[in-house]
């Protein structure tokens, strides 16, 4: 009798500690609720899944550099397949580029529509601003490749090629 006493107390001493006492909450992942964003910081891990292709690691936790060919994907604005948007790259030329190569020319591509041109003389930092028409804005996503016509090549100091240093790039609404 002692002993199934005793049992019988193990028993109420364990059920208590068994039961659950809060709720089970189904949330979704990252991967099940990530969206693309319309303007990708290059140093944000949440969004580097759209830097496609040219872009370097992170330095600084603040930019990346890039090949001379380089691509994002980028969700169009609101109402952009009606309004269109401004395509906005912002960027620096190093003095190290600009000293060995004296002017880049920078051209961007949305969707495979070319966008015109510039060119930079000059070390420092800039802002590549076009405007998109709203029929080449129309999906989930639109890629934009850009080129620079010139970048510094693999050497014994550093093993990538150097183009420009980006920190953002992204769709403006108009």
């Amino acid at each position: 009798m002692k002993t199934t006493a005793l049992v019988l107390l193990a028993a109420l001493l364990v059920v208590p500690a068994c039961r659950r006492r809060e709720k089970i909450r189904v949330q979704a992942t990252d991967e099940e609720s990530a969206s693309l964003a319309s303007i990708v910081h290059t140093a944000d891990p949440k969004t580097a899944p759209q830097l496609l292709k040219g872009f370097h690691a992170v330095e600084q936790n603040a930019w990346r550099w890039t090949m001379a060919k380089f691509a994002v994907a980028l969700r169009p604005p609101k109402d952009a397949a009606r309004k269109g948007a401004v395509l906005t790259l912002k960027f620096a030329v190093p003095d190290p580029v600009i000293s060995r190569l004296k002017t880049v020319s920078l051209s961007a591509a949305v969707g495979g529509t070319p966008l015109s041109p510039e060119t930079y003389t000059q070390a420092g930092e800039f802002t590549y601003t076009r405007e998109v028409d709203a029929r080449l804005l129309t999906g989930e996503a639109v890629n934009v490749e850009f080129t620079v016509d010139k970048a510094i090549p693999p050497g014994e100091v550093d093993q990538r090629e150097l183009a420009v240093i980006v920190t953002s790039v992204g769709f403006e609404a108009k």
